[in-house]
């Protein structure tokens, strides 16, 4: 009766609004609403016709779009029905703009005039269906019961209709699910069903999103795990190998059957000490040199190991990453500055003793054969190692330099072949690789190599000989390829003749000797490497220098001790020292000028310090005035005479200018 009466009085209430007498709203707040969108919207309470449905192609594109949301909430829908089958109630699912997607109901469903809309893409939005459960919980977002004369059209007043949305992981209606029948068997009840069946929905969207991300997850660590370049092996608490990567298989040298199911330690020839530690006390460990040598495999890595736990922090099992030599090599070398950069195309010259030796370097760079480069220092012999590494098949390799002659005889054999920790006084913990290991699979270049002491020399000739090197204090073998390129600028002939040379070396390193030809021989490309040096300056600065021809006549008439390294130092020299754009003599230094103009040094000039002292300074006299002549006069042919410019240009006034002219016999 009490349900009777409230019914009574909404329909009283409703018609008034309807008809727009003036009406008391005793009624919820959230329908009063809803009227009053559909009033504004022109909903026509009175519409009797079939709600509005989608076309068949909008509808199958739609049913393909929800299709997961259908699959999950279909069990929870036929739960939801076995409570109200033969009732007359349905069990719909729309979308979030309210068009039905699913149902379930009875065989008359679409024939009964209660339920004749609904049916899968009928409208069911305000805008189309007035006040109802389904439109009104979209624009809520709240679940909402609507009974009897609380629709807003007339020809759902026998409807009652239970509904609650479903959301997606951010908060948006992406579904309504709802329970409509007779608006006389309307219960709370009903209501409560519709919202648990809607959050159970929404949990197994939840689950099937984290199974999802899971199975993404999965398929990314998979990946990662098989095309890792370190080996990857997953061990049990026992030690026993359970899984592993293609990576592992490759380091280990085994097929998977050899090591899956085996003991790592096995594997590791009884050496996988840390690894039991880590399984029994759980303590990591990082980067321990294994090296197993067996009658099946032969591998040299880095491993490291990471205990795994469970949620009471017992050790069920670890990780085991092993990192070949190699690779640890390949990753130093390129921070550490071990390549070459430098190319045949860098080498400057056109006599024809520099374009020969390029000639028979080019061709010993097609081949593996050991090298030796001699010239006289500074000639450019590392020039032409890098440039024979960079033309070679070892080209992606590490290039390695070492100068025998910087470093003290009692290190250099720890240099050249490392040592393990403990090997002597000074030894870094955990050992240190030689430069043999480091250039494995590239050029070792020994500079200075007559300097090598005889003792190491011995050591030398072995791993030239055997392709392996063991490192001090130690008795493991390991196996290096490497292309060695020596160089020199001693006669080693003589050498080995005076006893500080071994014959047998010298016949394995010079398989192809290169000999670089000292710059006073070729005078030729004097012009061109010092142009090449001041262009390279200029650009660096952002300009171009200007080069008196009195300059490029000294330096070709110098003999060039120093050779290639010396005129470049000559060219910084004369740079830093020039005021203007301009190179002339005054910015060369003495010692060029002494060579070509011995007059200036006599004999007696090292008897007396005081003669030799006075002699000096009158060199440095006579020099400086044959530069200013010069300079006077490289400004005059610039400005075509005009004194006043030059005069300025020079820094001094006219008078000046004129009576310097009259000192050094200077015609305008």
């Amino acid at each position: 009766m009490v349900a009777d009466s409230y019914q009574d009085h909404i329909l009283l209430t409703w018609k008034n609004y309807i008809s727009g007498k003036n009406w008391t709203p005793a009624i919820r707040q959230q329908i009063v609403e809803s009227w009053n969108r559909c009033n504004q919207a022109g909903v026509n309470p009175y519409d009797n016709s079939i709600h509005n449905k989608l076309d068949e192609a909008a509808l199958h594109a739609k049913l393909l779009e929800k299709q997961e949301l259908i699959k999950i909430a279909k069990p929870f829908m036929a739960n939801l029905y076995k409570f109200v089958q033969g009732s007359g109630f349905v069990v719909v699912l729309t979308d979030e703009q309210g068009y039905i997607m699913e149902m379930f109901g009875d065989e008359d469903t679409l024939s009964n005039p209660m339920t004749k809309n609904f049916f899968r893409g009928a409208s069911w939005r305000e805008e189309a269906a007035g006040t109802n459960a389904i439109g009104t919980a979209l624009v809520i977002k709240k679940p909402i019961q609507v009974s009897g004369a609380e629709h807003y059209c007339q020809k759902h007043h026998c409807l009652t209709c239970s509904s609650a949305p479903i959301f997606d992981d951010y908060g948006r209606v992406i579904g309504i699910l709802d329970m409509s029948g007779a608006f006389y068997m309307s219960h709370l009840h009903t209501l409560g069903m519709v919202v648990a069946a809607a959050e159970a929905i929404m949990a197994q969207l939840d689950i099937q999103r984290k199974n999802r991300e899971l199975v993404l997850v999965n398929r990314r660590l998979t990946n990662i795990f098989n095309t890792m370049s370190d080996g990857v092996l997953m061990i049990d608490n026992r030690g026993i190998v359970n899984q592993l990567n293609p990576a592992a298989k490759k380091i280990l040298n085994k097929e998977e059957s050899e090591i899956l199911g085996v003991s790592f330690d096995r594997i590791m020839n009884g050496k996988a000490v840390a690894t039991w530690r880590m399984l029994n006390n759980k303590e990591p460990y990082a980067d321990i040199e294994l090296m197993v040598d067996t009658k099946k495999s032969k591998f040299h890595c880095w491993a490291s190991g990471e205990p795994l736990t469970d949620e009471q922090g017992k050790v069920i099992g670890g990780l085991i990453i092993l990192r070949p030599i190699k690779h640890v090599q390949n990753l130093i070398n390129r921070f550490s500055g071990y390549h070459a950069t430098l190319q045949f195309s860098d080498i400057i010259g056109e006599s024809k003793e520099i374009l020969e030796a390029i000639r028979i370097a080019s061709l010993a760079a097609s081949t593996s054969s050991n090298i030796l480069l001699q010239g006289e220092s500074g000639t450019g012999k590392e020039i032409f190692a890098q440039a024979i590494h960079n033309r070679s098949e070892l080209r992606n390799g590490p290039f390695v330099a070492l100068n025998c002659g910087v470093i003290p005889r009692e290190l250099i054999g720890s240099e050249l072949f490392g040592y393990v920790e403990g090997a002597f006084t000074g030894a870094v913990r955990g050992g240190k690789p030689g430069k043999f290991e480091l250039a494995s699979g590239g050029t070792l270049f020994l500079d200075e190599i007559g300097d090598m002491p005889l003792e190491q020399q011995v050591a030398l000739l072995r791993v030239l000989q055997e392709k392996k090197v063991t490192r001090i204090g130690s008795d493991k073998v390991i196996p290096v390829n490497v292309r060695v390129i020596c160089a020199t600028n001693k006669n080693l002939p003589q050498e080995i003749e005076k006893g500080t040379f071994r014959q047998d070396l010298y016949y394995r390193i010079n398989v192809i000797s290169i000999n670089i030809p000292p710059l006073r021989n070729r005078a030729q490309d004097i012009p061109l490497l010092f142009r090449h040096f001041l262009d390279k300056i200029g650009r660096d600065r952002g300009c171009k220098f200007y080069v008196e021809p009195q300059v490029i006549a000294c330096l070709q008439n110098y003999a060039w001790p120093g050779n290639v390294r010396e005129l470049q130092n000559i060219v910084e020299r004369a740079v830093s020292l020039a005021e203007s754009e301009v190179i002339t003599m005054a910015h060369l230094p003495m010692e060029l000028y002494a060579q070509q103009n011995p007059v200036y040094f006599s004999k007696e000039s090292v008897v007396s310090p005081n003669v030799n002292e006075i002699s000096r300074r009158e060199q440095r006299r006579k020099i400086a005035n044959e530069a200013e002549r010069q300079h006077i006069l490289l400004l005059l042919a610039k400005y075509g005479g005009n004194v006043s410019v030059v005069a300025r240009e020079f820094g001094v006034s006219r008078n000046t200018l004129y009576r310097k002219m009259r000192l050094y016999a200077i015609e305008n």
